[in-house]
């Protein structure tokens, strides 16, 4: 017996110290994206590729990019319920001055996981990116 796929979504946003463009690039260059969250990276910053994070805990494949705008993923984790599909990851930059406001809308999330990833994204990228940038 299966028992049903259920999602959520998880919604967050953060302001940055640096330019869009600079944001979008720490996120999808993976030498930039090891930089801030001290794990490798690898990936290709193109519609189509695949992409690893942390060492390989996390895994996927772009979809959509716009340089400075938008990102658009599939993303899963080594710990993901058999059976589901990658979930979907949108990030968008808006300018605000000197700074950039990131909006990251994450759908598709096994509920059960739900919190777990909540709080990764925060522990994980959003309060090292603010680091990262207050350095630079």
């Amino acid at each position: 017996m299966t028992t049903a796929q259920k999602f959520a979504v998880i919604r967050q946003s953060v302001v940055l110290e640096a330019s869009p463009e600079e944001v979008f690039e720490a996120y999808v260059d993976p030498k930039k994206h090891e930089a801030f969250t001290g794990s490798t990276a690898t990936g290709s910053k193109k519609v189509g590729g695949k992409f690893t994070a942390w060492d390989g805990y996390i895994t996927g494949r772009y979809v959509e990019l716009e340089g400075g705008k938008r990102i658009l993923h599939e993303w899963k984790t080594t710990g993901w319920p058999e059976g589901y599909p990658p979930s979907v990851v949108e990030i968008t930059f808006s300018r605000k001055g000197k700074r950039t406001k990131l909006s990251m809308v994450h759908s598709k999330v096994p509920e059960e996981q739900v919190d777990e990833y909540a709080q990764g994204w925060k522990d994980f990228y959003w309060e090292p990116l603010k680091k990262y940038f207050e350095k630079s």
